[in-house]
């Protein structure tokens, strides 16, 4: 099973900086897809008491976890980052795959995949990593456009978050000095100006509080009480869309056409009621106040639904459903709130968040507004850039200029005068009144139902093989940790040869011959992938790129920590080179010295020059041996040592990496 794996920091700074000066383009991502906005309009928006330059960020899920994932969600726009959620059980066995984006959304996947130390590494090395390209003004916004904020996410119960190891995440957060200081010295020399820079060092003083489905309510009232009080952080508690009740739940998923999406009745059992939600987010924003710390509700996590898909493992009985229909069920979530409490409490909002309703959550004065399942779809993060393009259009048309002045005026239209937008007391009531008018819009939606969400990614009827494939380039802006990457190969045609050692000579015979004609191939960085199976989900042919193509490990360790998984390592020590591979479950090694090459595996030991195998052969062999392996072996090294690569692989050969 594969394992994220942390990257070299010195090594992600060359990536970034390389990458952008030779290919306009930053861990994949096209600068065209760069979020740009002109400066007559202000996307401003406080998120307790602080200022984040827009109201957008990913969700605590697969777009937050590592460091290029942050990169990329601040590229696109984000400036408030929900990071993904940690816990003191940080040794997880998560199903394979855990992703399903075919139609609506559904996952299996639901806490960090790194242990808590990794985590905490990772969340500063991508804020230094963007403080870093807000300094070389990559995106040329300037401080007032740059401002972000980082949001913990904790769970699952009180004693884990009290926890010394959970503890020592929340300290390190807090106060992040010498893990900065030390990452500071690890900026390669070639970027050393960069290392004088101020970094922030307090990453966060808030927390949105991750519970299970089904976390008692007395359960999340002491958690976050003990994080107001004790620890005197901002808090947001997540809650469920089985506070919905099972009867609604099943009526708003019907008349969506979802019928057959079933919702266990104990997910309901177990959960909070309404009543008693109201209960414990009235005495928490009560104590909250008393401390004189923010705090707030999110909407929504998933939905519980039965597996009853063959696209998890069978024995996953039970699936988490997001997307647009949970967009539709949380927005009631939301007007039953603000129904009940106003607009006392701000409103954190997660569901089905694409272009389209992005400035719908924007005028409803949703803070922030986070993001997970559209980022899965072709494209990635470059979606997020329309986001802004869709919310420009709105603002222009009304004549807003800042979001309180688009909270006035986005369905009071350019012509009306909606109020004051530096009075709180309008905009809270235009928030209010927005909510309202945007469920009326929802019901009469039919972007949301099943029949505009049932078609199915585009398939060929072709298999994947470990070379060439249609290069569609699908796979990669469709995975959140830019694990697939893109390298050049010339195109080749070699006969397949099997040599054989008889009576001390040897024997060759041709069985067919191995091409290749792309010069573009895919392969996969195995540190960065969890097979999640996103890739194979938009993946026009069949067998997954996760899979099927060529799966290159970051250290020899992970290599052989993953026996299972077919896939390569290189390793790189002055003129020798040792490629290291499995294929088809077949462990080889190939030693390149200048023209001399040395192919190992499983009872023999080839030695050859490269210029003529055949002609040059000596060594020892049980039986038949395939010289397609050296064939492979080889391409694959030049394929990642070629001049001007930087995939991850070919950067790790780099001394200052």
């Amino acid at each position: 099973m594969a394992e994220l794996r942390p990257y070299p920091f010195g090594a992600l700074v060359t990536r970034m900086f390389r990458e952008r000066r030779e290919r306009d383009s930053i861990f994949d991502l096209p600068a065209r897809r760069f979020f740009n906005p002109g400066t007559e309009r202000d996307y401003g928006v406080l998120f307790h008491g602080r200022r984040a330059a827009t109201p957008l960020g990913p969700a605590a899920g697969p777009q937050s976890q590592m460091a290029q994932n942050l990169v990329l969600s601040w590229l696109g726009g984000s400036r408030i980052f929900e990071l993904k959620t940690v816990q003191v059980d940080d040794e997880l066995r998560i199903p394979r795959p855990c992703i399903d984006m075919q139609t609506v959304g559904f996952n299996v996947e639901w806490s960090q995949e790194l242990k808590l130390e990794a985590s905490l590494e990772e969340y500063v090395k991508g804020a230094m990593l963007i403080r870093m390209l807000e300094a070389a003004g990559e995106l040329g916004l300037g401080p007032e456009r740059e401002a972000s904020i980082f949001d913990m996410s904790v769970g699952y119960d009180l004693a884990g978050i009290k926890s010394q190891r959970v503890q020592a995440f929340v300290r390190g957060m807090r106060d992040s000095s010498a893990l900065v200081d030390e990452l500071r010295g690890r900026i390669p020399r070639e970027f050393a100006h960069l290392r004088e820079l101020e970094f922030e060092t307090r990453l966060a003083d808030s927390l949105t509080l991750s519970t299970f489905h089904g976390c008692p309510p007395d359960e999340i009232e002491r958690i976050v009480t003990w994080l107001l009080e004790e620890l005197g952080l901002d808090c947001v508690v997540k809650l469920n869309p089985m506070l919905l009740g099972a009867v609604r739940t099943r009526e708003l998923l019907d008349g969506l056409g979802y019928g057959e999406l079933r919702v266990p009745e104990s997910a309901f059992a177990r959960d909070a009621t309404w009543s008693q939600m109201l209960d414990f987010v009235g005495r928490l924003g009560e104590r909250a106040e008393r401390a004189g710390r923010g705090f707030g509700v999110k909407l929504t996590n998933t939905l519980i639904v039965e597996n009853q898909r063959d696209f998890f493992p069978a024995e996953q009985r039970e699936m988490y459903l997001s997307g647009p229909p949970l967009h539709v069920l949380a927005m009631h979530l939301v007007r039953d709130f603000r129904r009940a409490m106003g607009d006392r409490y701000p409103i954190s909002f997660s569901a089905g968040i694409d272009r389209k309703n992005f400035p719908d959550a924007v005028a409803l004065g949703l803070v922030p507004i986070t993001v997970c399942s559209d980022w899965l779809k072709p494209g990635g993060y470059g979606r997020a850039r329309g986001y802004f393009e869709e919310l420009d259009e709105r603002m222009e048309r009304v004549g807003a200029r800042s979001v309180d002045d688009f909270v006035l005026r986005a369905y009071a239209g350019a012509a009306a005068a909606p109020g004051d937008p530096f009075d709180p007391g309008a905009v809270s009531s235009a928030r209010l009144a927005n909510t309202e008018r945007y469920l009326e819009s929802l019901g009469a939606s039919s972007r949301y139902a099943r029949a505009a969400n049932s078609r199915l990614p585009r398939k060929i009827g072709r298999r994947l093989e470990l070379f060439d494939c249609i290069t569609c380039d699908k796979c990669v802006p469709v995975c959140p940790n830019d694990a697939n990457f893109t390298f050049e190969l010339p195109p080749a045609d070699v006969p397949i040869v099997k040599v054989r050692l008889e009576g001390g000579r040897w024997t060759h015979r041709e069985d067919g011959r191995l091409a290749i004609a792309e010069k573009h191939q895919i392969a996969s960085f195995a540190d960065f992938c969890n097979d999640c199976g996103n890739c194979d989900v938009f993946c026009p042919e069949d067998g997954g790129p996760y899979l099927a193509k060529p799966r290159f490990f970051g250290s020899l360790e992970a290599w052989r920590a993953a026996p299972g998984l077919d896939g390569f390592h290189l390793e790189r020590a002055g003129a020798r080179d040792l490629v290291r591979g499995r294929i088809a479950g077949r462990e080889l090694e190939l030693e390149l010295a200048g023209e001399r090459a040395t192919l190992r595996g499983s009872g023999f030991e080839l030695r050859f020059l490269t210029r003529d195998p055949l002609g040059t052969l000596a060594g020892e062999a049980r039986g038949e041996v395939d010289l397609t392996y050296y064939w492979i072996l080889r391409w694959v090294r030049d394929a990642v040592y070629a001049p001007g690569q930087l995939s991850y692989p070919a950067l790790l050969a780099r001394p200052d990496a």
